[in-house]
């Protein structure tokens, strides 16, 4: 696993930005086997990369998946979930048909929502007292 304090460059910043996205299957179906969750990580490090994001960690369960992404500020991370939600249901249904029998009536793989919490740096508090206790202009 990458180290969560390394700091990327763009043109004009440098960032260490990561999130923690969890995706939960329509109507919390358990659906998913080891060869689905090893054929979805791929996937989505296809899009990822697409972004110029990085998947750092994969991994899930039968009815949901984490993902730990790095990503620079230019990405809007609620693109870069449609993608990864889109890509990853389209792609899933068509190599494997099998999991067209759990959604008959809604052609989606993904609940419509999904948790994003930002992840690494400093803890809140700290970062708190760190502003609070910068100079101010006289």
């Amino acid at each position: 696993m990458a180290d969560l304090g390394d700091v990327r460059t763009g043109r004009h910043c440098a960032f260490a930005l990561h999130a923690h996205l969890v995706f939960v299957t329509k109507y919390r179906r358990r659906v998913f086997s080891d060869q689905h969750l090893k054929r979805m990580e791929d996937i989505m490090r296809t899009v990822c990369a697409d972004f110029d994001t990085e998947l750092v960690e994969f991994n899930g369960e039968d009815n949901h998946v984490h993902l730990l992404v790095n990503f620079p500020p230019k990405v809007a991370l609620a693109k870069l979930v449609n993608s990864l939600k889109g890509v990853s249901s389209r792609r899933l249904r068509q190599e494997f048909p099998d999991l067209g029998r759990h959604y008959y009536r809604a052609n989606r793989l993904w609940s419509a929502s999904y948790f994003a919490g930002s992840v690494g740096g400093a803890p809140l508090g700290v970062l708190l007292q760190y502003i609070e206790q910068q100079n101010r202009p006289a």
